[in-house]
């Protein structure tokens, strides 16, 4: 099954962001992760459920 990229540049920079975090200590939660990368990428709601969704499928 295909995953369907993100259109956003923000989103992308996130998922990159969130990625790297997560290479570097595995162990951190996700959900925080995808909380602070929200914020610092000025995602919305729906990119939120989106990034949660695309890392749990990992």
């Amino acid at each position: 099954m295909a995953t369907v990229m993100p259109e956003g540049e923000d989103l992308k920079r996130a998922i990159k962001w969130i990625s790297t975090s997560l290479e570097e200590n595995p162990n951190q939660s996700l959900i925080k992760l995808v909380e602070q990368a929200v914020f610092k990428f000025d995602l919305s709601p729906v990119d939120n459920e989106f990034l949660i969704n695309f890392f749990k499928k990992r």
